[in-house]
Formats: structure tokens, sequence, C-alpha cells
């Protein structure tokens, strides 16, 4: 496996920078998958009928996400900072409503009713759901009320959540590329002159 340049993303602009919407998706990037809550899964209490609920992490931090863009391969990761503050500002903005599919179409009848940071991984809610804490870790509740996306969701087409956001880091990476492709040109230059 090669050596990746990291690049840690974060919030610079508070009008800009943040979470703006959730996706659905088969295989999300964080590698973290949700749980579907209905009669057959939840254990709270015993009710008749399905809940149509899915709980699992959004954003958590420190892990590396491959990424690859104009060519170049890199790795970004979140400081417990950043997701805390990204989902602060998902809250903020009133962006519950805002659901993809997949990343690539809006889904209606599907919110987010519930959010939540893991501060304290022993005593935490995400316990209850059978899911492994993540300190810091972004944790969201999605309710469907859309009955073929829930339809999917129980088809095992979602696995879990993605954001869709904007963050500050990634052009730092691409300015050092740019100052170091003009360097070597540079260089090759003065050799050849010489």
């Amino acid at each position: 496996m090669k050596n990746l340049p990291e690049v840690e993303l974060t919030i610079e602009d508070f009008e800009k920078d943040g979470v703006f919407a959730i996706s659905l998706v088969k295989n999300p990037a964080i590698q973290e998958n949700f749980i579907a809550l209905s009669e057959h899964k939840i254990e709270l209490k015993v009710t008749d009928e399905e809940k149509r609920e899915v709980v699992g992490y959004a954003l958590i931090p420190d892990k590396r996400i491959y990424r690859k863009m104009q060519d170049k391969e890199f790795n970004i990761y979140f400081t417990g900072d950043t997701v805390k503050l990204a989902a602060e500002l998902f809250m903020k903005r009133l962006n519950l409503n805002n659901v993809t599919s997949e990343h690539e179409k809006p889904v209606s009848g599907v919110s987010v009713i519930e959010s939540w940071m893991t501060e304290d991984v022993k005593n935490d809610k995400i316990n209850m759901y059978g899911i492994e804490p993540i300190k810091d870790g972004w944790a969201v509740k999605m309710k469907l009320y859309n009955d073929d996306e829930w339809n999917k969701v129980k088809a095992g087409d979602y696995s879990g959540f993605s954001i869709e956001a904007m963050f500050s880091g990634l052009e730092k990476l691409f300015k050092a590329s740019d100052e170091n492709d003009i360097i070597k040109q540079l260089e090759e230059v003065i050799q050849n002159n010489k």
C-alpha cells in the first residue's frame, strides 16, 4: 500500500463549509454501516409496527478516507472538533430533510430525526443499537416515511450514510502540488541550460 498524502478537512468559512445533506448509500466511505430498526431488531419495547428507522454514523474522526481527484491520490480525515462542528452546523441550518440516494438524487419522505455526538463510548446511546461506539463520532437516526426508500433499506440496497459537504483543506494539497510542479519544471530548465 502506498504512502499517500493526508489532508485534514476543516470548516473555515462558516457560511459555505459544512454538511448540507446525508446520502443513503450501499458503500459508505467511512466503512461504517447503519442498522435498520424494525419489529425484528428493536429490543427496547415490543411493537407491532415497523419503526422505519435507521441508525448509524454519518461522520467519524481520524478515519483515513481514500480519494482521487485530478489524478492525485490522497487520504482525507476530520478531527473530532471538525466532526462536532459539522454536526452542529447541519442542525443549525435545518438540513434534516436534505437526504439523497447514492449522492445522485434528492429523496423525499426521509428525515434525520435524531443527531448526537458519541462523547462517552461506554454509556452512549449507540450501544443500545448494537453499533460499536466511536469516540467523537456523529451518530444519526433517520426515519423513512417513503415506502420505496424503506423497501430499499430492507432489500440491502443501502447499508450506511455518506455526507454531502463542503470543507476547506483540499486547496492546500493542490496548491502544494502545483508549486512542486513549477519547481520541477524550473529545475529541468536549469539542468538543460548547463
